[in-house]
C-alpha cells in the first residue's frame, strides 16, 4: 500500500496499528493501559517502538477505569486498548461511568478480518455490532476502514473525545487491516484546533440583568467547571454568593474560601436563595436529592430562578432553565463578571450567613461516625494538592456531602451518576499514574475492592505508589442497611465472608497494615504517602457499625441551629 502523505510531511513505513499509535502521539498520549491480544499485536508494537508508557492490569475494564482516573484527575485525554469483542465489552462500566462524569477518554481496540465484518460466521471476537453496541453507552464509536485515513480518523476521535462535553470515544480497525504495511506520515498530522463558539450575546445580557436584581444567588458546579476555578472564584466573590458541588465540582472553589462550601451546608441557604447560577452541571443535588428522586421534571416547578450555563445545548431541553448560556464555563463566567464588575450589589450580609451554614452542617456531619473520625484523620494527613478517590461505601457516601472537604479541584475524582460499585480502586491506580509526584489515597469497602483486586500486582508490578485503604465491614454496607430498615432484616446476599486483606496484599508485593481507629490510621497513613510505594491499609469495621450518611444526601429540609 501507498499512502499520500499529508503537507509533504516525510513518510515512514509501518503498520496501520502503528500508524493508530503515531497519531495517538501526536494528539499528545504518553501512557496507554492495556491489555495485548491477537488482533492488537501491531497496536503493542507502536506503543513499543514509541516507548510510551504501558500499564498492563490484570482485568480489560481496570484499563477503561484507569484511563478514565488519568484523565479525570488531569483533562487531558486517557487512551487504553484491548481486544475487540469481550475485551472491549470488559470495559463497558467504566465507558459508561466516564460518559457518566464527562472523562476524555479514548479506547483503541480491533475488530475480525475485513472479509468476515458483518457475515456472522463466528469469526473470533466477532461482535454482531461492536461499534453500535458501543454508541449506545459512549459518545461515539468510530472505525478505521482505509488506512490512509488512519490519521484523519484518529483525530476526529481524540476531537470528539475533548470537545464540547467530553466523554469516552473508541476506534477499531481490521485484523488483516491494522497488521499490513504500508507508507504514512510521521510525525502523523493534527489539525489546528477549533475556536470555541461565539457565546450569544443575548443570553450575556439577559443573565447579566438577572444576577444584578439577586440578593441571594448561589453557584453550583459540576465537571464542566473543572477548567474554570479561577473565572468562577472570581465571579463568586464579586457577588459574595456561595460556591458549592455535589461530586464532580468539588474543589472549583475552595472548601475552606469564605465561599466554598459543601452540598449539607449549600442545603441550609436554599429555601432563601432566589437565583441559581449551574455552571457544568446537570444540577443533581437540589433538583433530585433534595426533591423527589422518584419524579422527572423537565423543567423546575419550585425553587429559585435557574440559570444554566453548559458547553452541551442538549443539556438545556433535557433540564430547561429559565436562561440557558451555551458555552464554555470559563469563557462564560469572564463574560460575566465583565458586565457586572460595575453592577453588581453584593449582599455584605452573606458572609455572616455561609459561615453560620458551614458551622452548623459541619457540626451535624459529626453525628455519621466512624466515618467521619477517619475522614478527618484522612484530610489531616493528605496535602492539600493530594488526590482521593472515594468508592460506593459508607466513606464514600459521607464524602459526598462534605465529610472531606476538597481544596482544589480534580483532587477529588468520583464515578458521577451511574454509581459503579467497583470502580475505586482501578480508577486510583491511573490517577496515580498520571499524578507520581501527588498523594493519592483511595478508601473502598471490602464488597467493591474486591471487584478489581487483581491490580494489586499491577500496582507492585509497575510500582504505583498509590494507598489504597479498605474498609473492612463484612458486607455490602448500603444494602444491607437498606435490608436492615426496609426489608425486615431479611439480609439477602448482603452480608460477604473476606480474605485477610493484609495477607492478600503480602501475596502481590504490597506492603500492608491493618488499623481498627482513626488514632491508629494516621501515623500509619502518614508513613505509607512518604514511602510513594504501593500500600495497603485494612481498616477493621464491625459488620453494621456505621451510621448512615444518607438523612444527608437526601434531607428533608435545612438542619436545626444547635
Amino acid at each position: 500500500m501507498k499512502h499520500t502523505a499529508m503537507n509533504n510531511t516525510a513518510t515512514k513505513k509501518m503498520t496501520a496499528g502503528e500508524a493508530m499509535i503515531e497519531s495517538a502521539v501526536a494528539n499528545g498520549v504518553d501512557t496507554v493501559f492495556g491489555i495485548p491480544g491477537a488482533q492488537i499485536y501491531p497496536l503493542f508494537d507502536g506503543i513499543y517502538k514509541h516507548n510510551l508508557n504501558l500499564i498492563v492490569p490484570r482485568h480489560e475494564q481496570s484499563a477503561a477505569y484507569m484511563a478514565m482516573g488519568y484523565a479525570k484527575s488531569t483533562g487531558k485525554t486517557g487512551t487504553f486498548a484491548v481486544v475487540p469483542g469481550p475485551g472491549i465489552l470488559n470495559t463497558t462500566a467504566a465507558l459508561c461511568t466516564a460518559m457518566g462524569n464527562c472523562s476524555p477518554i479514548l479506547g483503541l481496540t480491533g475488530q475480525v478480518p475485513s472479509p468476515f465484518v458483518g457475515k456472522g460466521r463466528g469469526h473470533l471476537h466477532e461482535l454482531k455490532d461492536q461499534a453500535g453496541t458501543l454508541r449506545s453507552i459512549i459518545k461515539d464509536a468510530f472505525a478505521i476502514d482505509d488506512p490512509a485515513q488512519t490519521a484523519q480518523v484518529m483525530n476526529r476521535a481524540f476531537d470528539t473525545a475533548r470537545s464540547g462535553r467530553p466523554g469516552p470515544v473508541t476506534v477499531e480497525m481490521c485484523w488483516d487491516t491494522m497488521a499490513a504495511e504500508g507508507e504514512f506520515a510521521s510525525p502523523a498530522p493534527v489539525p489546528a484546533a477549533e475556536p470555541e463558539p461565539e457565546i450569544s450575546p443575548d443570553s450575556i445580557k439577559s443573565a447579566v440583568e438577572m444576577i444584578a436584581k439577586a440578593r441571594k444567588p448561589m453557584i453550583m458546579c459540576g465537571a464542566g467547571a473543572l477548567h474554570a476555578s479561577e473565572e468562577v472564584t472570581a465571579l463568586a466573590e464579586l457577588l459574595n454568593a456561595p460556591v458549592t458541588a455535589f461530586r464532580s465540582g468539588r474543589g472549583v472553589v475552595s472548601e475552606d474560601h469564605l465561599l466554598g462550601m459543601s452540598a449539607v451546608a449549600a442545603r441550609q441557604l436554599w429555601d432563601d436563595c432566589d437565583l441559581l447560577i449551574g455552571i457544568g452541571s446537570r444540577l443533581e443535588m437540589p433538583y433530585l436529592r433534595w426533591n423527589n428522586y422518584m419524579q422527572y421534571e423537565r423543567k423546575p416547578s419550585s425553587g429559585p430562578q435557574l440559570i444554566r450555563i453548559d458547553i452541551d445545548p442538549a443539556q438545556m431541553e433535557i433540564f430547561a432553565p429559565d436562561l440557558g448560556i451555551v458555552g464554555d464555563s470559563a469563557q462564560v463566567c469572564r463574560a460575566l463578571y465583565d458586565q457586572l464588575i460595575t453592577r453588581a450589589k453584593p449582599n455584605s450580609d452573606r458572609l455572616d450567613e455561609i459561615a453560620q451554614a458551614k458551622a452548623v452542617a459541619w457540626n451535624a456531619l459529626q453525628s455519621v461516625q466512624p466515618q467521619m473520625a477517619y475522614l478527618d484523620v484522612i484530610r489531616q494527613v493528605l496535602p492539600r494538592d493530594g488526590f482521593y478517590v472515594p468508592e460506593l461505601s459508607q466513606m464514600g457516601f459521607t464524602t459526598w456531602v462534605g465529610g472531606l472537604p476538597v481544596y482544589q479541584p480534580r483532587t477529588y475524582v468520583e464515578g458521577g451518576f451511574q454509581g459503579t460499585l467497583g470502580y475505586g480502586f482501578p480508577t486510583a491506580l491511573g490517577v496515580k499514574v498520571a499524578n507520581p509526584d501527588k498523594a493519592v489515597v483511595s478508601v473502598s469497602g471490602d464488597g467493591g475492592f474486591m471487584f478489581g483486586v487483581q491490580e494489586l500486582m499491577t500496582a507492585a508490578e509497575f510500582n504505583i505508589g498509590l494507598v489504597c485503604i479498605v474498609v473492612n465491614n463484612h458486607s455490602y454496607g448500603n444494602v444491607r442497611r437498606d435490608q436492615e430498615m426496609g426489608f425486615g432484616g431479611r439480609f439477602s446476599g448482603s452480608e460477604l465472608k473476606t480474605p485477610d486483606f493484609v495477607k492478600l496484599a503480602e501475596s502481590f508485593g504490597v506492603r500492608a497494615h491493618r488499623v481498627n481507629s482513626p488514632q491508629a490510621l494516621k501515623p500509619v497513613l502518614a508513613k505509607c504517602i512518604e514511602l510513594n510505594q504501593p500500600c495497603l491499609i485494612e481498616i477493621q469495621s464491625e459488620r453494621g457499625l456505621e451510621s448512615s450518611p444518607w438523612p444527608f444526601i437526601h434531607p428533608q429540609g435545612p438542619l436545626k441551629s444547635a
